[in-house]
């Protein structure tokens, strides 16, 4: 009997143990692989991109600071710049460590020396749309935490250090080193060599006063570095001329003979001086005009500008007029103007008048 019993208490020890074991948790931990994407920086230009004139010798239309409207070629000279407004994204963070900047090199794309770093500008409101921003075919919305306009403004440096063609572009880097290249690269020539070339001689030979003598045909050309693109607007001025002889010379009053007595006759292309505006603006600064045969008279100057002015009064050619330059009388590289020298020599006139000078000037617009 009492090994029955013994035997009841194990079984009951047993069944009360059961029920514990089966209520009791167990956990079995795992960690996920979690690869968060390095995202390469984009980088869109918006609308405001502008080309800046520079304070060493503006030009008849746009000064120093002001935007330069005449430029249509892809050249620039020292002090002159461009800036881009760019939009920039990074889906990491667009904290302080992206650096934002504009190269200049030989490639087109990323990699270049980088010229200048750009200042972040904070959100432009109005600019959003203009950048076309979009990742593949999703248009994106603007979002301060990941994105930042970033204002670019490159000056063209000396023809030390920079002369000649080079692409150039906006790139960004974050602090990972993950580049991004806005997609519009430009192509420019800074700082070209601007020339003139002349083909023939102003010769005058044995000249009986009191009558017209015409010269040889002259040939003025744009002498630019070759795909440069530099377009010439061309000027002509002169000076009185003098016996550098102590032979007496008297013309027909003095010992001078007077620019006035001289003409020229240029054609360019389907453009000649017989349809020229002879526009003389403000009247006295050489008092333009055309004679019968289509000779215009040459204004006084010594250097470009100097004394005055020479726009719209010392054109070579002024015909064609879109504001605010004469078609007609600017050049492409390499492109020449024709032009025919007439001397209407005074009665009397007696002497050898060799010191004295006709200019030709071209200035790149």
């Amino acid at each position: 009997m009492k090994t029955i019993y013994t035997t009841l208490v194990l079984s009951l020890l047993v069944l009360a143990i059961v029920p514990g074991v089966l209520a009791a948790s167990v956990g079995l931990p795992t960690t996920p692989d979690i690869n968060v994407e390095q995202f390469a920086p984009r980088v869109w230009m918006c609308d405001s991109r502008i080309v800046y004139d520079d304070a060493t010798e503006p030009g008849r239309y746009s000064l120093d600071g002001q935007e330069l409207l005449e430029r249509i070629n892809n050249y620039a000279f020292e002090g002159e710049q461009i800036q881009w407004l760019v939009l920039v994204m990074d889906k990491n963070k667009i904290d302080q460590n992206i650096d934002v900047y504009a190269t200049v090199g030989s490639s087109q794309g990323e990699g270049n020396d980088i010229e200048v770093n750009c200042l972040r500008v904070g959100n432009q409101p109005d600019a959003f749309d203009s950048c076309n921003a979009r990742i593949d075919e999703e248009h994106l919305t603007f979002d301060d935490s990941v994105m930042d306009y970033f204002e670019c403004t490159l000056t063209v440096e000396t023809p030390e250090s920079m002369y000649g063609e080079y692409w150039i572009t906006v790139e960004a880097q974050d602090g990972e080193g993950n580049m991004g290249t806005m997609d519009e690269n430009e192509y420019w020539f800074f700082n070209p060599v601007i020339a003139l070339s002349l083909e023939g001689t102003l010769t005058f030979d044995t000249v009986r006063p009191g009558t017209d003598s015409y010269s040889d045909t002259l040939l003025i050309g744009n002498d630019a570095d070759a795909g440069s693109g530099v377009m010439l607007d061309m000027f002509i001025s002169g000076t009185d001329f003098y016996d550098s002889s102590s032979s007496g010379a008297r013309c027909p009053t003095t010992n001078q003979l007077g620019l006035n007595y001289f003409r020229y006759f240029a054609t360019n292309g389907a453009y000649s001086t017989a349809g020229d505006d002879e526009v003389d603006v403000p009247a006295g600064r050489g008092d333009r005009n055309k004679d019968a045969e289509g000779y215009v008279n040459i204004g006084y100057g010594i250097g470009f500008n100097n004394p005055d002015p020479f726009y719209d009064a010392f054109e070579i050619l002024q015909d064609q007029k879109v504001s605010p330059y004469y078609t007609a009388n600017v050049l492409a590289p390499g492109a020449e103007m024709a032009l025919t020298f007439k001397l209407s020599l005074p009665e009397p006139c007696t002497g050898n008048f060799d010191t004295g000078a006709i200019y030709f000037w071209g200035e790149a617009i």
